[in-house]
């Protein structure tokens, strides 16, 4: 098997090693490696309660402008 797959890579090395081989392994990595995008933000409040929450910075009773 393995020796079945290095005589591929090394017969098409040239065609591999181009600029649409490249495209096309980076295509197959991109799929496997690619990140989890959206809001993975979680909150949970009980009764009564006042919850913030930001992605980034918050200033609560700042006095500055």
């Amino acid at each position: 098997m393995f020796d079945q797959i290095l005589q591929i890579i090394l017969s098409n090395k040239e065609w591999l090693f181009s600029g649409i081989g490249v495209v096309i392994i980076g295509l197959i990595l991109g799929v496997f490696f690619k990140k989890k995008t959206g809001s993975s933000q979680i909150i949970k409040s009980g009764d009564s309660s006042n919850n913030v929450q930001a992605g980034r910075d918050i200033n609560i009773g700042d006095d500055r402008k």
